[in-house]
């Protein structure tokens, strides 16, 4: 150390960011000229991450592969896959990585100091010396795959099967037209992920080539945040950058050049032509705006954003949901790249209808710019604005972690990386200038929008030829490869192909795991974090109290009993949820309503909760209504929620059928991105009462019926109107009703008055618990959809099985997980990922895969694990990682507001502080045993399991060919 510099770094500002408390201090490396930006607060949840610019010069993918495979081995730590022991062995909160249009980002977090520091370290040498063999291209992104020389050529890669998922998505197919269409000239124009047409032309020197060039320390950005050593920090990367010398390279991508005029681009999107089509065509109107430098300004962009499209009750929104030209809108200010971004999309429409959507955004921000916008509305934009930055609520995200990615907006651009975590100063400026000059936003509205030629108009299209096409030509090519493969070359490629199997089955040698830094049991907390809980009655009903420090915000869920719900019933409750925040009250629309909720709280929303109880024969379930606000607004919260829950207003046939529509797009938009999710609650739903629940308001039933609903809305309004009352009149009340409040000691006193006072004027409820009869005679299903992947799930209750809980389930899962289907599955499969999940209180095991090329093969992957647990033998290290994941699951971080809701719901499931403590006993005395005996139960589940496949109607047909006897239902 000297007077200049602290191990290597120059010190070039040290500032407070009074926002965030925290002191920063932000630094070069002198050698190398690295930047580090170094955050300093009292957050245990601590944060580390490694940025580079990283614009790609086509669509091959090559910043994606590489984001993948620099973690798949390095100098100091030469395994399979360094990441896959630190997700098993490790206490991270958070651990990945992520490739942007224009960079790529290293992060991980941990409350434990030592994983903490272990993580940097894997991750360090990971992104600087990686391994990167021709076998990680091969993996990781693409290789020809050939068993025989008379066999099909086909396609593998991991990342290649992950971007055919997301090129099976017509929302994806949009968004990236939009992108890359708006920004044509630079590297926006580009897909960093990779178009699985054009990955297959990536070589490896290729991929080498862009690691030298971009994972350099003179490339790099830097980040920590929280409250480990700061000194350590700079010690602990010199130590690392120190090896390197400058090497300055030129790769901030350009500014673009703004269009002469405004542009339009057709695309199309896979669709099963058995469907009615005439209404799903989608319209993405989009502006590039230039390059913001103004805090203030940029601020004022969010507002204006906020109150034209952010909410239900924006003027743009409206008047194009009014329209009925489309089913859903969606939009707002995007400002991750170097030029912020203004997008307008409409859903459901009719394609000729295009142009008029076009037209009426084009009208209605004309008026907006020479009417001004209700002030109303520039309110509740600027409270949800406020309430959101003051609040910081990241949810599982670690807070370090979206400070990190707010900085790099500027950060990668050149920019000061301090200006945007400040926000007081640019907040008070914008309500200044506001109050003094109303027009202003319409001033914004017609300078960036209405008078900026740098727009774009993209029409996506059904086309029931699409995704066959693409097969076809990915056939064909592979056809015309291997044609003009010599035998030597196929020959070589056959040994390639049993070469990586072998690699990937090849276990990692004992001395290369050992290098791995990783805590140890004796490392780990022996008993559970509990959570305060106050349990007490309340005007019939329950209240649950948690004393937290929540910086003055109140956290509240209001849970009504659903089982008082008739199950045919059941499918409208989603629907009276929207309707109770969206059709207004007695006293105001659903505009205003909607402007008052955002002027008023911090949000008020609706959930429902369903589970199973484990060893009892009632359900844990309940309608939640929930809402945050300062304790400042809790009166004004207490009026809106008497209003809503009294006073709605459900006779409004229109405003109804906009909802439901809305929601019908947005299900079916969701479909391919979260196959997975909707394969696993269908297994659920053949195999228990809550599962079954579920599927009935959310799952892929509960898109069936919006189908009919937003018929009978047309044809018989009235029958719809009574069964929404009916749902109103069984569920809002007090008597049950059980209110869960997060909030510290000293505002409760406070706000508890004002809770009692509300609780008593809801009516008493008459309604009584109902019996739920569910079909659980499961078949196994094939759920078509046009995709170009599938999602394989299988599944049986271990409960009816014979199997007795215990802990060591936790452990057993981690492993495999992380080793048998990461290995197989992923790996070797190609797929995307694999899962196994156990529901402690239904008893349903589940094994699932999201973006898969296979569907057999996965399956006969799911029935070896038995075999695989029956004999498995494990060192005592690798146990030891397995417990220690498991432990890392159970004590997730979590925020005040996460913690008091997971709190109430461990009071509705009978889960006692010293229940959870006998199951963290049996996770940490986990023994080799445990996975034995649990192989023999999972031998049993094989026989009885049911299979849940979504995919194409092809891959499913196939299967049925193959033996599997999938009943298929067109979902698409």
């Amino acid at each position: 150390m000297t007077d200049a510099t602290t191990h290597g770094f120059e010190l070039l500002r040290d500032e407070d960011i009074v926002e965030l408390k925290t002191r920063a201090r932000f630094y070069r490396h002198v050698k190398t000229g690295a930047e580090v930006l170094s955050l300093e607060n009292d957050d245990e949840n601590k944060v580390f991450g490694v940025n580079f610019r990283t614009p790609p010069a086509d669509s091959t993918g090559i910043a994606h592969i590489l984001e993948h495979s620099v973690l798949g081995g390095s100098q100091k730590y030469p395994l399979k896959e360094p990441f896959v022991q630190l997700i098993k062995g490790s206490l991270h909160t958070f651990l990945n990585a992520f490739t942007s249009p224009d960079k790529t980002t290293y992060p991980v977090a941990s409350t434990n100091l030592q994983d903490f520091y272990n993580l940097v370290d894997v991750y360090l040498d990971a992104v600087f010396h990686p391994l990167i063999t021709p076998h990680h291209l091969d993996q990781e992104g693409w290789h020809y795959e050939l068993e025989s020389p008379d066999a099909p050529l086909v396609y593998r890669g991991i990342v290649f099967n992950e971007m055919k998922g997301v090129y099976s998505s017509p929302d994806a197919i949009l968004g990236r037209a939009a992108n890359q269409g708006l920004f044509p000239d630079n590297a926006y124009g580009l897909d960093s992920g990779g178009d699985p047409r054009v990955i297959p032309q990536l070589t490896y020197a290729q991929f080498k080539a862009f690691h030298t060039a971009y994972y350099h320390p003179s490339n790099a950005q830097i980040f920590f945040y929280g409250d480990d050593d700061p000194t350590r920090r700079l010690e602990i990367l010199d130590a690392v950058l120190s090896e390197f010398d400058a090497n300055p390279v030129d790769n901030l991508t350009p500014v673009h050049a703004p269009f002469a005029q405004p542009r339009q681009l057709h695309v199309t999107f896979g669709a099963d032509g058995e469907s009615d089509l005439s209404r799903k065509s989608m319209v993405d109107v989009n502006w590039a705006l230039p390059e913001v430098t103004d805090p203030s300004l940029r601020m004022a962009l969010s507002v204006l954003a906020y109150a034209v499209i952010g909410a239900q009750a924006s003027p743009l929104r409206k008047a194009l949901v009014d329209s009925g030209l489309g089913e859903d809108v969606t939009g707002g200010l995007s400002g991750y790249a170097r030029q912020p971004t203004f997008s307008v999309t409409m859903k459901g429409i009719a394609s000729a209808d295009a142009a008029r959507v076009e037209a009426l955004i084009l009208k209605t921000l004309e008026t907006l710019a020479t009417d001004g916008i209700e002030t109303d509305m520039i309110e509740a934009a600027l409270n949800s604005i406020e309430f959101s930055l003051r609040e910081n609520n990241t949810g599982s995200f670690p807070r370090g972690l979206s400070i990190f990615m707010r900085a790099l907006q500027n950060w990668n651009y050149g920019r000061d990386p301090l200006q945007p975590l400040r926000y007081e100063t640019p907040l008070a400026v914008v309500k200044r200038r506001l109050a003094a000059d109303p027009s202003l936003l319409g001033q914004l509205i017609r300078l960036y929008l209405l008078d900026n030629p740098h727009r774009l108009t993209v029409v996506a299209e059904p086309d029931p030829a699409h995704n066959q096409q693409l097969v076809d030509e990915e056939r064909q090519k592979l056809d015309a490869a291997k044609s003009a493969m010599s035998p030597a070359e196929i020959q070589h490629i056959i040994e390639n192909t049993r070469e990586l199997k072998a690699r990937q089955q090849r276990p990692d040698a004992a001395e290369d795991l050992a290098r791995l830094p990783s805590l140890q049991l004796s490392d780990l907390d022996r008993t559970n974090k509990t959570i305060p809980i106050a349990v007490s009655e309340l005007a019939g009903g329950k209240l649950l109290y948690h004393d937290l420090f929540t910086n003055g915000i109140l956290y509240m869920n209001l849970g009504f009993d659903l089982t008082a719900a008739p199950q045919e019933l059941l499918p409208y409750v989603p629907f009276f949820g929207r309707a109770l925040l969206e059709m207004g009250t007695a006293r105001e629309d659903y505009v205003k309503f909607s402007q008052r909720i955002d002027r008023k709280t911090g949000g008020v929303w609706n959930s429902a909760y369903l589970s199973e109880v484990r060893g009892q024969e009632t359900l844990a379930a309940r309608f939640f209504v929930s809402a945050k606000a300062t304790v400042v607004q809790t009166p004004d919260l207490f009026d809106i929620l008497r209003d809503m829950l009294l006073t709605v207003k459900l006779d409004n046939r229109d405003r109804f059928r906009q909802i439901v529509l809305k929601s019908k797009a947005r299900r079916e938009s969701s479909l391919v991105p979260s196959g997975h999710a909707y394969v696993r609650d269908r297994l659920r739903a053949g195999l228990t009462t809550a599962g079954w629940a579920d599927e009935q308001m959310d799952g892929i039933e509960g898109l069936f019926f919006v189908r009919r609903l937003a018929e009978m809305v047309e044809q018989d309004w009235p029958a719809v109107l009574e069964k929404l009352d009916a749902v109103r009149q069984v569920l809002i009340g007090r008597t049950n009703m059980l209110a869960n409040v997060t909030l510290d000691a000293a505002n409760w006193e406070t706000v508890a008055p004002q809770l009692a006072a509300f609780v008593e004027d809801l009516p008493e409820s008459t309604a009584v618990r109902t019996s739920w009869q569910p079909d659980l005679s499961g078949t196994d299903e094939g759920l078509a959809i046009p995709a170009q992947v599938n999602y394989v799930g299988k599944g049986a209750n271990l409960y009816s099985l014979g199997y007795t809980y215990h802990g060591s389930i936790h452990v057993i899962n981690n492993f495999v997980r992380t080793n048998w289907l990461w290995d197989k599955v992923r790996a070797e499969g190609g797929a995307y990922g694999a899962f196994a999940n156990f529901g402690k209180q239904s008893g349903v095991y589940s094994f699932l895969s999201y973006r898969d090329p296979n569907l057999a093969n996965t399956l006969k992957v799911y029935d070896q694990t038995a075999e695989l647990l029956r004999t498995v033998e494990l060192s005592d290290d690798e146990l030891t990682k397995n417990i220690i994941g498991a432990i890392s699951d159970v004590d997730g971080y979590q925020l005040p507001d996460a913690k008091g809701y997971t709190s109430m719901v461990r009071h509705l499931l009978g889960e006692t502080d010293e229940s959870r403590q006998q199951m963290r006993d049996q996770i940490l005395a986990t023994t080799v045993d445990d996975f034995r005996k649990f192989g023999e139960v999972l031998a049993a589940m094989n026989e009885q399991a049911r299979v849940v496949v979504m995919g194409s109607s092809d891959a499913l047909s196939a299967a049925n060919e193959q033996g599997s006897q999938l009943k298929i239902t067109r979902v698409m």
